[in-house]
């Protein structure tokens, strides 16, 4: 893929409409999902020992929820989305610091 036609694709992808879902709408209520969107891109150019030139480049882009607006009786809430992956991850990590800090107050008091 040339670097022009990279800008190009990263541009295309980083745009509000990726952001947000088309709105849908059941019984009176809209919901519009949205998504936090993260990305990068490189590329470059070089020759060989024998003068032949090369180009090349990547991108990656990474979406996740973030939430969702709901519409109903022209009232707008935001809900937020919940990433059990991270609070499993945080509980863990917290459980796993209580038990170092209960093994040094156990040690202390045997000391």
């Amino acid at each position: 893929m040339k670097v022009d036609e990279l800008i190009a694709k990263t541009k295309d992808s980083l745009e509000a409409r990726k952001v947000y879902a088309e709105p849908y709408e059941k019984d009176g209520v809209t919901v519009i999902a949205a998504a936090t969107l993260s990305g990068g891109a490189g590329g470059g150019t070089g020759k060989d020992e024998k003068g032949q030139q090369g180009e090349g480049g990547g991108f990656g882009l990474n979406a996740k929820p973030t939430g969702a607006y709901v519409i109903k009786d022209g009232n707008v809430r935001w809900e937020p989305a919940v990433d059990v992956n991270r609070l499993v991850a945080t509980a863990g990590a917290v459980a796993i610091a209580a038990l170092f800090v209960a093994l040094r107050i156990v040690r202390a008091r045997r000391g």
